[in-house]
């Protein structure tokens, strides 16, 4: 149902597609948790040239390590810190093309070479965030934050305090 030959060679298509896939999906389930880890398993399986893709979740003044597709990885992110941390902090998509040169990278994986990071904010308050990282330099572009943004505006519909 959710195989990669279902999405057009469109990338903006192709996000319109999985936000429908997402709220088709989740619609009528309460859990958060299981609505964050069904989230990530479907962008793991739409997206190319991944090695990691989940969740952080705004808890104790710090982002803590949600659902996720992927490797072991980092469990505590301080606020401001590692792009995860400082897109948390402003509130904005961060796209890092080369995740070396971002100043105070934090590296749960070794192979990841850029990153995208899309905040959750659910009431005008910080929630979490989305974190995908590949292991390829430049990976993400303008068209993949918009279609990532799209993606968690349906997800916040499905997350229940």
């Amino acid at each position: 149902m959710f195989e990669k030959t279902n999405y057009s060679n469109d990338l903006a298509a192709g996000y319109n597609l999985l936000a429908k896939q997402l709220d088709a999906l989740l619609e009528g389930e309460m859990d958060t948790v299981s609505n964050l880890s069904n989230a990530s398993a479907l962008l793991n399986q739409f997206l190319e040239n991944i090695n990691w893709c989940g969740f952080y979740l705004f808890k104790n003044n710090e982002l803590l390590l949600g659902p996720f597709q992927g490797l072991p990885a980092c469990v505590h992110i301080p606020i401001g810190k590692g792009v995860c941390g400082t897109a948390a902090q402003s509130k904005q998509t961060l796209i890092v093309d080369d995740v070396n040169a971002f100043p105070g990278h934090i590296a749960c994986d070794s192979a990841s070479e850029s990153e995208i990071v899309v905040p959750i904010v659910v009431n005008d308050g910080l929630y979490g965030v989305l974190d995908i990282d590949s292991p390829e330099k430049g990976r993400f572009t303008k068209e993949d934050q918009i279609g990532l943004e799209q993606f968690v505006e349906i997800l916040t519909k499905h997350i229940h305090l």
